[in-house]
């Protein structure tokens, strides 16, 4: 019997091209893992995949996201997640690697993609995830009361966070699906003079009692465009374990929390749904 057409591409470690829904995806091999691929949309990173070690996380800021979600609960035990932004659904597998009989919903607007990513890089069929193509917003609506443990947000269109997603009325929600001491964490994207990161804090800190950023020293300096991480929580959030593992990245960050975050935000003021905008688009030089 000869190779099937996914065998034969890995293979020959051939790029995967087609039109989605939020314009054109690539999945690239990745040369130096047998089993990887990268995703890119319109030219934009959004995921890495190893479905050979689905623990394994590339990207600087979906380890950041790791960490997070090895620390919502005691190690191993079972949660329930919500991911708004599915992209190749790597955080979704690690998840389910790292805790198994967890969970999940996913919500990813571009059924496309989703269908892509399904055909070629597929889940594993013992992990309980599910997966919504609608809108994040409404998506996240049609989860009950208190049922998560977890919500994560990273979601991009065009490289950029929509206006919807970035406001208090929209954590109204987060908070409505979390259960009590639940967390929530986002994946925020901003360069000089970070108005859309200050602002993003400052409606976390109007929602959530705890906060948490971590970042690149030098994104949080304001001397280039990047990713932070925010996370929240109506808890204690382990921010001494988080400050550790970031530290001991590949691509070190800082975690910021208490006064000096409070400080970082400069008087932004919390973002309603009225004058929500979405988040500023990269520079071109960030992907070459």
């Amino acid at each position: 019997m000869g190779k099937s057409r996914s065998g034969r591409r890995q293979a020959a470690a051939e790029a995967v091209v087609e039109p989605v829904d939020g314009g054109l995806a690539e999945l690239m091999p990745d040369r130096d893992r047998a089993r990887a691929w990268t995703l890119l949309v319109d030219g934009a990173p959004q995921s890495h995949v190893d479905l050979d070690d689905p623990a394994y996380l590339s990207f600087e800021y979906q380890r950041r996201l790791g960490h997070v979600i090895d620390l919502v609960a005691p190690p191993g035990r079972p949660v329930q997640a919500v991911h708004l932004g599915g992209g190749a659904l790597t955080l979704a597998r690690y998840l389910a690697a790292t805790r198994p009989r967890s969970t999940q919903q996913v919500v990813e607007r571009d059924a496309a993609l989703v269908q892509l990513v399904r055909r070629e890089l597929p889940l594993d069929p013992g992990a309980r995830i599910r997966v919504r193509s609608v809108d994040a917003r409404e998506g996240l609506t049609k989860v009950p009361d208190g049922w998560a443990d977890l919500v994560i947000a990273d979601v991009f269109s065009g490289a950029r966070t929509p206006a919807h997603l970035t406001s208090t009325e929209f954590l109204d929600e987060v908070r409505r699906a979390l259960k009590p001491g639940g967390c929530y964490a986002a994946n925020l994207a901003d360069g000089p003079p970070l108005a859309h990161l200050r602002g993003q804090i400052a409606t976390a800190a109007a929602r959530f009692q705890e906060l948490a950023l971590i970042a690149d020293p030098t994104v949080l300096r304001g001397k280039r465009f990047g990713n932070a991480v925010l996370v929240a929580s109506d808890r204690p959030l382990p921010v001494a374990e988080l400050t550790r593992r970031a530290a001991s990245d590949p691509h070190p960050g800082r975690v910021e929390h208490g006064r000096q975050l409070t400080d970082f935000t400069g008087g932004a003021v919390p973002v309603t749904d009225a004058a929500a905008v979405a988040s500023p688009a990269p520079p071109p030089s960030v992907f070459r």
